[in-house]
């Protein structure tokens, strides 16, 4: 017999909110309405703390693609590392709840918990290239403990972590986002003011593309900009020297024209990605020789520029 939800609960993290018999309860058996007024309150404080965040923090970047297994994380992680070897303080919150990968990208993988002050706010894990990292994996008891969450928890959890999380001085913050344009994509975009944008990822496959261009045309209608796409797993370099397209050709560029927005560039296949994720180790830190290295750091430049120049046009055409 399949188990319920709730007892599919109790072997994963879970997040609650109380519930409280309390005389003044309100008809049918819910919340009070002191317990609701309190709660609405508490949402309230919360918001006001996200607002004094964000406000420290000059660029917040969310990354997006409807479409899964593309690479967002990897995007992400290297993305972050490479900002930071240009002198950048980074900042990743891993909003992908059911599948947070980036402990693992980021060369975490070891750390257990994260910090609390006794004011209340968390301290972020940080790795060797000073990248700052607050991500649900990193409170999980063991790597295959399922996160079981609803929607409505998973809108509080992002809004606490955005609320009480000191990201200490950081320049960027990178929002890696799971696949889709619903729960976790909304509450970002809804949550965070003042957001610099969207960054979209794909891989060149005609599937991929018409999935990413529902994420582009999502980010369209919440009015938030399109700071660019990046094309991952574009193609692999074989050792005589040819190149193998192999899922495809140009659906990045293809996006980026019809959205005019920046493509800032291709990031290719390389088994070194598959060794260093699978034995958690920063890519960018084993393989900073590689082809899919030295990508970042173009990619990287190209995004400081869209960002902090709001120059699309220079990184368009580089």
């Amino acid at each position: 017999m399949a188990e319920s939800p709730d007892e599919g609960e109790k072997k994963g993290l879970r997040m609650s909110l109380p519930q409280k018999s309390s005389p003044s309860a309100a008809p049918g058996g819910g919340q009070s309405y002191r317990e609701i007024a309190e709660r609405m309150k508490q949402v309230q404080e919360e918001q006001r703390l996200v607002v004094k965040r964000m406000k420290e923090i000059p660029y917040k970047v969310a990354i997006l693609s409807s479409k899964g297994g593309v690479g967002k994380s990897f995007v992400t992680a290297n993305l972050a590392m490479a900002l930071a070897t240009m002198g950048k303080v980074v900042g990743v919150l891993d909003a992908d709840f059911h599948g947070p990968s980036m402990p693992m990208m980021l060369g975490l993988r070891n750390v257990r918990g994260l910090l609390a002050r006794e004011d209340g706010s968390i301290v972020p894990a940080v790795n060797v290239y000073g990248v700052r990292l607050v991500s649900v994996g990193l409170m999980l008891p063991s790597d295959d403990a399922p996160v079981i969450w609803r929607g409505s928890i998973k809108t509080t959890a992002i809004r606490q972590l955005l609320a009480y999380t000191d990201w200490e001085g950081a320049q960027y913050l990178l929002i890696d986002l799971p696949p889709g344009t619903g729960d976790e994509q909304l509450t970002i975009a809804q949550t965070i003011p003042g957001l610099t944008g969207f960054l979209l990822v794909t891989i060149p496959s005609e599937v991929s593309k018409i999935v990413v261009k529902k994420a582009a045309a999502f980010a369209e209608k919440l009015n938030v900009p399109l700071l660019g796409i990046v094309e991952n797993m574009s193609y692999f370099k074989c050792p005589d020297g040819s190149i193998q397209y192999i899922f495809g050709k140009g659906a990045a560029e293809e996006i980026a024209k019809e959205y005019n927005i920046p493509f800032l560039g291709q990031i290719p296949l390389d088994p070194h990605i598959r060794e260093a994720n699978d034995n958690g180790e920063p890519f960018f830190l084993e393989y900073p020789d590689s082809e899919a290295a030295k990508s970042f750091l173009d990619i990287a430049k190209k995004f400081i520029d869209v960002v902090e120049k709001g120059n699309r046009t220079q990184a368009q055409s580089s």
